[in-house]
């Protein structure tokens, strides 16, 4: 079998396994956040936190909620790396130093997990487990609970009510992400990913000396670690790591995880808002984008020019033999396309463009299909944008699902769009600028500037991948990088709830001749090309001093 054919039928199966558990898991998501019953557990741990989870909050309550619970989290995850040194099961690794104790601590909990460590050489099974992957966990459910009462706004009328925090918190943990993770685990113990707690051990001599790995973990950090969209690898290699993904299967696995519950929430937003068409129109704009990125990468990998590159089927350099360029290809796509950043090859390795499609996949907002719950709400403030264009074209207020479009929204649309983008190139111009940063860099000239880009698109993006060549664990990048991850997280959120709290207010408009039918392929595509304009616009002369002119000179 050619690679360029395993490549395709993965991509096809990939789709197939999607498509299957498209309409359940949505419908499942929507029961979950519509329900009035709550489970026992969930009422042990609203007593234990002190909640109402009855009570309805407005935006600036529910806002307050994020935060609140966003603080408390980056302090205890904080502490417990800072005080690795005493406690038990820690592997003799002593404490994390103060900046990469920061750093860490606001990228699991701003759901980045941007790593400038070797996770095998720094965090014992403790902060592993009881800091690390319960922030899989809870922020991921954060970023779901968020996109939830975005779509309560579209639903709701004539009141500032969105929900309850506390209670789209602890129900998308303990009824989404907690028995999803749970069985994604066992396939992957079932294929060989490990999971104990042993400790340090030597696996064998290599060339006159020996290898030594610790055990943990892993299957289940894994699990979540996709299905969340986090991305934070027990080991510095991450999914390329055999002990992390074994297998050609559990590649593919993985990827599914990583897609399953941001194309799903698509279903729930139908659901909640009443019409299933329209969560189908978004599944569209994020499916045409998504596929659209997976063939272009597969083009430039498996088609750049070089004897070498030619003579091992593709650009096989820095990715697992065992996954080849389609696997590769489709998971370096999904990953950067998404809030994850889980990596199975190497994206410096990639070719010029190639590594630039990675870098535009987190550009684009990482909204196709997007983070849980990010990629939903992202695609839904474009969609804001997008028929505030058409209402331009033709003159006439602009609506979508029934609710006005005005300059309260749009200005809070507009502020969403730009603030990412502006981290992006006032960190980055920041760090070329000044005579340490660029100290960093593994090489010179466009790619080496592309390190830098990419670690702030990806910092600000809070996708968590890294080019790799760029040395990260510096105080300068560790204290820029966490304050990127910091605002590009939770600002965005400020918007999105003060735009939810806006739409929630308001009376529907009843739909007229005149009205834009955005569940129709025509709005599918007006809002692909909303898209990619307003980010070619935001980008272009970033890229062209990066990835365009690598590739071009190649």
């Amino acid at each position: 079998m050619s690679p360029v054919l395993a490549g395709v039928l993965q991509l096809l199966a990939l789709i197939g396994a999607l498509t299957l558990v498209y309409v359940p898991v949505g419908n499942y998501m929507a029961r979950v956040y519509s329900s009035k019953r709550h489970l026992r557990v969930e009422k042990w741990v609203y007593k234990a936190i002190g909640a109402n989870p009855d009570a309805e909050m407005t935006w600036p309550a529910y806002l307050r909620g994020v935060l609140a619970f966003s603080a408390v989290s980056v302090l205890f995850l904080y502490l417990l790396q800072r005080l690795q040194g005493v406690l038990p099961g820690s592997l003799h690794f002593s404490a994390v130093d103060p900046a990469q104790s920061f750093n860490t601590a606001v990228s699991f909990v701003t759901n980045t997990n941007w790593q400038s460590y070797y996770g095998e050489q720094t965090m014992g099974h403790v902060v592993q487990t009881a800091g690390l992957a319960v922030q899989n966990f809870v922020s991921a459910a954060v970023g779901i609970a968020v996109a939830v009462a975005l779509v309560r706004g579209f639903a709701r009328s004539r009141t500032g009510e969105l929900g309850n925090f506390w209670a789209d918190l602890v129900r998308g943990t303990l009824r989404i992400l907690v028995p999803g993770a749970a069985v994604a685990a066992v396939i992957l113990v079932a294929c060989g990913a490990i999971q104990n707690f042993s400790g340090i051990h030597e696996v064998g001599q290599f060339m006159g000396g020996s290898q030594q790995w610790n055990g943990g973990a892993v299957a289940s950090q894994e699990a979540i670690k996709e299905l969340g969209t986090n991305g934070g690898g027990y080991f510095n290699a991450n999914s390329a790591h055999p002990f992390e993904n074994p297998t050609p299967f559990t590649n593919l696995f993985e990827i599914f995880l990583i897609l399953v519950i941001p194309f799903s929430l698509t279903r729930t937003f139908g659901v909640m808002v009443g019409s299933v068409k329209q969560g189908y129109a978004i599944l569209a704009t994020m499916f045409t984008i998504w596929l659209g990125f997976v063939a272009l990468m597969m083009w430039t990998e498996f088609a750049h020019h070089g004897p070498a590159l030619q003579a091992a089927g593709g650009a096989m350099e820095g990715k697992e033999v065992r996954f080849g360029i389609g696997g590769s290809s489709i998971f370096a796509v999904s990953t950067t396309l998404t809030s994850t950043g889980a990596v199975d090859s190497f994206h410096s390795s990639f070719t010029g463009l190639g590594g630039g499609i990675t870098m535009l996949g987190m550009m684009l907002g990482e909204i196709a299909p997007g983070g849980t719950g990010s990629g939903l709400y992202g695609m839904l403030i474009m969609a804001v944008i997008a028929v505030f264009i058409a209402g331009l074209m033709v003159g006439r207020t602009p609506e979508y699902l029934g609710k006005k479009i005005g300059g309260r929204e749009m200005k809070l649309a507009a502020c969403y769009i730009l603030v990412t983008p502006a981290l992006v190139l006032v960190f980055t111009a920041a760090s070329m600028a000044l005579p340490t940063p660029p100290h960093s860099m593994l090489n010179s000239g466009a790619h080496g500037f592309s390190e830098v880009l990419y670690a702030f698109t990806s910092a600000a993006n809070n996708n968590g991948s890294a080019f790799a060549g760029l040395n990260a664990n510096t105080d300068w990048y560790n204290t820029m990088t966490g304050l990127a991850m910091l605002l590009g997280r939770f600002l965005p959120m400020v918007f999105v709830l003060a735009l939810a709290g806006s739409l929630a207010e308001q009376k529907p408009v009843p739909a007229t001749v005149g009205t834009l039918r955005t569940e129709k392929p025509l709005f599918t595509g007006l809002l692909v090309g909303a898209i990619l304009i307003i980010t070619g616009l935001t980008y272009f002369p970033a890229l062209a001093l990066g990835p365009l002119a690598e590739g071009l000179a190649s």
